[in-house]
């Protein structure tokens, strides 16, 4: 793969702050003058930039809690038709409006055809990238090609959503043919993350989600496997790999497993995880926590073997006791744990401790004890900068990667198995698997046996995406396209692991960092948060209601089904 110089989004955004503030004021479009902006390159590129800041991931996702990877449930009525945290209708047509701005004026310039094309392929993708996370969320949406003036009709109807599907895929389409060989700048949409990106929108295209009555035998099944397949085989070709060694895929901004990347770059543009949210609070600042996992998702690693905890074919004997032995090298880079070694501000040894008799009193779980955010008995390591000093917590910059090369291969895999093609999925879980680190096993078979059902891969596929991908804002959704969020969330109880220090055991050892996990009992414990530590998910949150603010402003929206609508959002 060509070597590629980090600057994009953010040497865009600087350029667009710089004297191009009255040219990106896209709300008042009778103020675009098409000759000046889109016949100069620099205000072009200053344009497509608060394109890229308006649509693009903003920062590191904190939505662990929102389903069994960390603390924080979806209670009773968190989503209503009179708000819930997944409204963002509005917010996206106004970001579809300032893209529509985009495709009505820019041919009105006198830009080189190739350069038009470039910016024209990247807005394509832009809009499509958007469209998707609305259809994802409700179903078909209104689609709008051309900017709305006030003198057109704006009570526009919903769009079936085989519709909105098939116009993201044409902009995708578009997207592809347009940026055909064109690399840009790190963080600058290609033809790689296009087709990623395509495969990833077929996939829910084809899913329960989207066919509820035919979940895995339909026809959106095949077209998802081309697409798939495709994206795979020409990221390969363009040297897209698994990164060699699993805990460095966030620390190696050259990684060549960054598909889809989001630059930050201190101090510029940090990335918003914000790691004095994320690690222990008493080497943090400003902050409550954050993606802290809980017990129900720590247990789930495999052994090292990649065996499940007490599989009767794993060379590994479980014991809760040293839960922390033996597992799946993932863990380790994943979760930090009571008595763990975790050097934090380059202190060599450095243990954390989670027990209340020797851990800091912001950082432990302790029954009854209410500290800041709840903890756990955990805490997150994945994209940490863990020698940062307690005073350059938020100066984090760990670029965010929205898409993997192993998510495209598990795409693949979960496309190829639906089309009877399992023992290819099953390959590829071995490859990510023998890349993660877990021994082979007689047979290389890396935990992952040959032969087995279509129903049992997809079970193998999903459970090696909520740990290959944990904590990278993809449980939740995966499990709404599953249609698994109210057969796996629904009443599930979070709970901690609390430690206890045995009897005999010195306290002082603590500071020297001597204590071991050994030195501790656990317990599995009910997390305080004030509620019943209960997940609520019905089958009503498969597709989000539109807010009745949105249905009040325009009557010819219908609302969905399942909240006392007559819109379908199925296929």
């Amino acid at each position: 793969m060509k070597k590629i110089i980090k600057i994009s989004i953010i040497s865009l955004a600087l350029l667009a702050g710089h004297g191009c503030d009255d040219v990106l004021d896209v709300e008042n479009v009778s103020a675009l003058d098409p000759v000046a902006v889109w016949s100069d390159e620099t205000l072009t590129n200053a344009f497509l930039a608060r394109l890229y800041q308006i649509t693009m991931p903003g920062a590191w996702p904190l939505d662990a809690g929102n389903s069994d990877e960390g603390y924080g449930l979806l209670a009773a009525n968190a989503i209503t038709a009179n708000g819930h945290p997944f409204a963002t209708f509005g917010g996206y047509y106004s970001d579809i409006r300032q893209l529509n701005t985009l495709f009505t004026e820019i041919d009105g310039g006198t830009l080189e055809e190739d350069f038009k094309n470039e910016i024209k392929g990247q807005a394509h993708f832009l809009r499509a990238w958007t469209y998707f996370n609305l259809v994802v969320r409700y179903g078909g949406v209104p689609i709008i090609k051309n900017v709305q003036n006030l003198e057109d009709d704006l009570q526009v109807s919903r769009n079936s959503t085989g519709e909105t599907f098939d116009f993201i895929i044409e902009d995708l389409d578009n997207a592809i043919s347009l940026l055909d060989g064109f690399q840009g700048s790190k963080g600058r949409i290609n033809e790689a993350i296009a087709l990623a990106f395509k495969g990833r929108v077929l996939l829910y295209k084809a899913s329960p989600q989207f066919n509820p009555s035919n979940p895995f035998d339909n026809q959106y099944w095949s077209q998802a496997l081309t697409a798939t397949e495709t994206a795979m085989n020409e990221l390969a070709q363009m040297g897209y790999a698994l990164e060699s060694n699993y805990a460095n895929i966030w620390s190696n901004e050259n990684t060549s497993e960054a598909v889809m990347p989001v630059i930050f770059s201190d101090p510029d543009r940090l990335n918003g995880r914000r790691e004095n949210c994320v690690r222990p609070l008493s080497i943090s600042k400003n902050c409550t926590g954050g993606d802290v996992p809980v017990w129900n998702f720590v247990e789930s690693y495999p052994m090292a073997d990649g065996y499940q905890p007490g599989d009767v074919n794993s060379a590994y004997t479980y014991d809760m006791a040293t839960y922390w032995e033996n597992r799946d090298p993932r863990f380790y880079a994943t979760v930090l744990y009571n008595a763990s070694i975790a050097e934090f501000e380059g202190v060599a040894g450095r243990r954390i401790y989670l027990e209340e008799s020797v851990g800091d009193p912001v950082d432990v779980f302790a029954p009854g004890v209410q500290i800041g955010d709840a903890k756990t008995g955990f805490y997150c390591l994945k994209g940490l900068e863990i020698d940062l000093s307690q005073a350059e917590v938020e100066t984090n910059d760990v670029d965010w990667i929205e898409i993997r090369y192993a998510e495209v291969l598990l795409n693949f895999a979960e496309a190829a198995n639906e089309n009877g093609r399992g023992a290819e999925a099953i390959q590829v879980l071995r490859d990510i698997r023998q890349r993660a680190g877990i021994e082979p096993g007689a047979g290389n078979t890396y935990g992952i046996a040959s032969g087995m059902s279509r129903d049992a891969i997809r079970d193998a596929i999903y459970h090696e995406r909520y740990i290959e991908l944990a904590f990278e804002g993809k449980r939740f959704w995966d499990l709404r396209r599953a249609r698994r969020l109210h057969t796996q969330l629904d009443g599930l109880r979070k709970t901690g692991l609390l430690p206890d220090l045995k009897a005999g055991a010195n306290p002082a050892d603590a500071a020297t960092f001597s204590l071991i996990p050994t030195d501790f009992d656990y317990s599995i414990e009910d997390i305080v948060t004030g509620v019943e530590p209960v997940m609520v998910t019905p089958e009503s949150y498969y597709f989000f209601p539109i807010t009745q603010n949105h249905l009040d402003e325009n009557p010819n929206l219908e609302q969905n089904a399942d909240w006392g609508g007559t819109f379908d959002p199925t296929l």
